[in-house]
């Protein structure tokens, strides 16, 4: 036990942090983490450094449990394992190790066994293991510093249990109710759960498909774990859960996820009902989310629908576990359904196309249309001279009526029911809507990744998502004109993203409620960034010109904005043409002009050459006034070299532009 002993002082065990319900996603469930089967985390060891002396141990007890009593080594270190703090860990190694060498994996056999181990006795004992692994006092333990994660913990784990226990023991496994938790506490806490996690992945390759009758008490707490914060114990559990499947005989773990949801989701649903058991809920939903597919969505719909209810009702207790919940659904929703809507909406925009040209085409081919305007117009402009007479009313009777125009498919939309993945998004939006304005600025920034994504997966049904646009957008404005710097950088990316997917709706808003804002804020600090070190591209403040300067031009592209408006964001761009500038910010004002130069070129050529013109423009004729321009003449500066390179691709695009067009 005291050869066994590991090291656990490194930082890093507990620095690395894995955001567990924002993780990736893998629609074959193959889990493309890096896991493999069978690998256990590297071990550092307290009393000595060489690996082959763990090898040699792991055989020593594996021929112990190969030629032993296996209930009698169980029965004594599960007593260790219960007793003693000190010895929790190494207790757990060897219990492991015997399992595997009472089933003969990995023992070099000198001779045969006298009595050979029943199945049964061997499902006896990793049974008792189990349980006792993933009793709540030993799986539920302070890894972060997180204090929402500490209180979570608190709440789940009963004190009472160890009672017996000298209270050192108890602080140094169980949490403590002081939130200040040491580091070698915390890493202590994360090596017992992964030498659990291991065990469990060890026993499943031990009993193979007879792990199947375990499933039911062993795969939720692992796929817990596999939605945890900690890095260490993420990987370890993604492993166990490979593991799993190998031994059960499943082809992925999105199969042995589906295979099992019924059981995972009442789970999920009961322990949704307890406040001190809904984080870990949560982990096991954005766990079986990332790794299941489309399939899985009907099983889990009431859940989500509890989640959403949960949320309702502890706003301020349970809000920022919820996101992650939301995010990690929307996320799903996005891969699962994302092709398919974009192509369902590329044909619909096909259609309305196709309706447009017909109905111009008809237009052109029926003269009552153009008979009835003038009419029209002859008639009102005898109604404001008072020169109406009866004889034109007559006339005017004469023309048959227009036929309704028929309603068009995006009409008729909003009448039929949406599908049930985009009314869930729709659900999650009217909640980030209340959330946008929350007092914790870690909640208003998932709410913000959230509703990113609902826009993303509500997008294909514009009647609704319009809607919705209309009713998040002065909270939204709020988060972009007066927030915190890292909140005004994701409301910048929902912005964007809104204006893909909005498009006109904005234009008019955007123009009065953001653009002045954005435009001052990037004038204010081009001269703190023009001055300033390589140091500040690692701060927030160029992170957020960055993204500014980076969206910008998409947004004035994307929202057809007037001559005034780009002439505000010509202005507030042109500084960072500067050559002082951060080589990145001179780029991203690059990329706006590109911008600028799709929506109006000519008004773009003149702006830049007002600036710097290369060379006189002499008239065709001596009749012609000359071109005079403030950029002529001018020497060379700051400005010039960015300038030039604009005025030369603007030249290009012309150019090309003019050698595509058809000869009239």
């Amino acid at each position: 036990m005291q050869v066994l002993e590991l090291d656990v002082m490194d930082v890093k065990i507990v620095e690395d942090r894995h955001w567990g319900c924002v993780g990736g996603y893998d629609p074959s469930g193959s889990m493309q983490h890096g896991v493999q089967k069978g690998r256990s985390q590297r071990k550092y060891f307290r009393f000595f450094t060489e690996e082959k002396i763990f090898q040699l141990l792991q055989q020593v007890c594996r021929v112990l449990g190969y030629y032993g009593n296996i209930y009698l080594l169980v029965d004594h270190f599960m007593g260790l394992y219960s007793e003693s703090a000190v010895y929790r860990k190494q207790a757990a190694m060897v219990l492991n190790e015997l399992i595997a060498g009472a089933a003969g994996m990995g023992v070099d056999v000198l001779q045969e066994r006298e009595v050979s181990l029943s199945m049964d006795d061997l499902k006896g004992s990793v049974t008792s293991i189990l349980e006792e692994y993933t009793d709540q006092t030993n799986w539920y333990l302070v890894t972060s510093i997180d204090t929402e994660e500490i209180s979570h913990e608190k709440q789940t784990v009963p004190r009472s249990g160890l009672a017996a226990l000298p209270a050192a023991a108890c602080s140094s496994i169980l949490p403590s109710p002081d939130p200040h938790v040491t580091t070698r506490t915390m890493n202590s806490n994360v090596w017992q759960l992964c030498i659990q996690l291991e065990g469990v992945g060890c026993f499943a390759a031990v009993l193979g498909r007879e792990f199947r009758l375990l499933l039911l008490s062993a795969l939720y707490p692992v796929l817990e774990k596999a939605g945890d914060k900690t890095l260490l114990i993420s990987e370890t559990a993604q492993g166990t859960l490979v593991d799993i499947c190998e031994a059960c005989g499943y082809d992925s773990v999105q199969s042995l996820i589906n295979e099992n949801s019924d059981y995972l989701v009442n789970g999920i649903s009961l322990n949704l009902r307890q406040v001190a058991h809904q984080p870990h809920a949560a982990q096991v939903l954005c766990t079986m989310l990332r790794h299941s597919d489309a399939s899985l969505l009907p099983l889990v719909e009431d859940v989500i629908q509890d989640v959403l209810s949960a949320l309702d009702q502890s706003y301020s207790d349970q809000a920022s576990t919820f996101l992650g919940v939301l995010h990690s659904l929307m996320a799903a929703l996005v891969q699962w359904f994302g092709p398919s809507c974009s192509k369902e909406h590329q044909q619909r925009q096909a259609a309305e196309g196709q309706s447009r040209t017909l109905s111009q085409m008809q237009q052109e081919i029926t003269s009552q249309e153009m008979e009835r305007f003038f009419l029209d117009y002859v008639k009102q402009k005898q109604i404001a001279e008072g020169n109406l007479s009866d004889s034109s009313d007559e006339e005017a009777d004469k023309v048959p009526p227009l036929a309704k125009p028929e309603s068009s498919n995006s009409d008729a939309e909003g009448d039929t029911p949406l599908p049930s993945h985009a009314q869930l998004a729709k659900d999650v939006m009217e909640r980030c809507i209340h959330l946008l304005s929350d007092k914790n600025l870690r909640v208003r920034l998932k709410v913000l990744d959230v509703l990113e994504l609902c826009v993303t997966v509500l997008h294909p049904h514009g009647n609704h998502l319009l809607p919705m646009a209309h009713r998040v957008w002065p909270a939204l404005v709020t988060r972009l004109i007066s927030d915190d710097p890292l909140a005004v950088l994701r409301a910048f990316k929902v912005l964007c993203t809104l204006a893909q997917k909005c498009g006109d709706f904005l234009r008019q808003r955007f123009s009065k409620d953001v653009l002045p804002k954005l435009t001052s804020s990037l004038l204010s600090q081009a001269a703190a960034s023009a001055r300033a070190g390589p140091v500040y591209n690692h701060t927030l403040a160029f992170k957020l010109q960055l993204a500014v300067l980076q969206g910008l031009g998409s947004l004035c592209e994307k929202l057809d904005m007037g001559e005034t408006d780009l002439n505000k964001v010509a202005d507030a761009c042109l500084v960072y043409l500067s050559a002082k500038q951060p080589m990145k910010l001179q780029e991203a004002a690059q990329s706006v002009f590109h911008h600028l130069m799709r929506v109006d070129p000519d008004s773009t050529w003149l702006f830049l050459t007002e600036v710097c013109c290369p060379h006189p423009y002499e008239p065709p004729h001596t009749s012609l006034q000359p071109v005079k321009l403030r950029g002529m003449g001018r020497q060379r500066d700051e400005f010039t070299n960015n300038i030039l390179l604009l005025l030369e691709e603007l030249q290009q695009q012309e150019s090309a532009g003019a050698q595509r067009a058809p000869p009239p």
